[in-house]
């Protein structure tokens, strides 16, 4: 198993974000989160990423044991994070905020040859290299935080709501990006998105997260035909 979350309780203060999720990751599978705001999505994702820590549980990459591991740590092990809400460096261009994803590698041939893939895969990108990350629009920017994150090349891509306060164009192609990134290339993704159609249509196994707790697993195609599924987040 590539990632396993094994029982994990997190509080933020007094109050039990997680009550035990657990969730497996099998190499080259593609698993998306869909839940109500406030069910533990995104909490879920930082204690993978390391930003937060479980009281209780644990989490496993391979054989190794993350939960107790830096985030940068973890971003070494093969793990990258698309946060929500993109949260690139506005400050920098597009050029410098993806350099800034291959910080933990030396290899200069290799940092370029991942930058040439990236360019293919977002060509806008290229196109506005030199340009200013705070004068892109929302889409490019998060095309820029995809890209910043697969220059880390990592084994496992987790996204966080990417698709949020996007035209549909550019849903469609982030959408079949991750598709033949999984695909093509053999990335584990991870997502997790409020459109519960799109995540369970583009994913191969979903997780339904209510309350902190899982409250189903199965198939995506399996969720999709689910009763409880259809009236709470596909408004069938």
């Amino acid at each position: 198993m590539q990632l396993s979350v094994q029982n994990i309780e997190v509080y933020y203060n007094k109050i039990q974000a997680l009550k035990g999720v657990s969730l497996e990751v099998p190499e080259g599978d593609f698993v998306t989160l869909i839940g109500a705001n406030g069910s533990g999505k995104s909490t879920t994702f930082k204690a993978i990423s390391g930003f937060i820590r479980p009281v209780n549980g644990a989490i496993y990459y391979g054989k190794t044991r993350i939960d107790t591991l830096s985030a940068d740590k973890i971003l070494k092990l093969g793990i990258a994070q698309v946060p929500e809400g993109r949260r690139v460096f506005m400050e920098l261009s597009v050029l410098e905020n993806l350099y800034l994803g291959a910080f933990i590698y030396n290899d200069k041939v290799e940092i370029e040859r991942t930058l040439g893939k990236i360019f293919e895969y977002f060509p806008r990108l290229l196109e506005r290299k030199n340009q200013l990350a705070s004068t892109m629009s929302g889409g490019e920017q998060q095309m820029l935080s995809v890209g910043r994150a697969l220059m880390s090349r990592p084994k496992t891509l987790l996204l966080d709501e990417p698709s949020l306060g996007l035209a549909p164009i550019v849903i469609e192609e982030i959408a079949n990006i991750l598709i033949d990134l999984n695909e093509t290339r053999g990335v584990s993704i991870v997502l997790v998105e409020q459109n519960a159609e799109l995540a369970l249509e583009i994913s191969k196994t979903a997780y339904v997260l209510e309350s902190g707790r899982v409250a189903l697993s199965d198939s995506s195609a399996n969720l999709m035909n689910n009763d409880h599924v259809k009236r709470a987040y596909l408004g069938m």
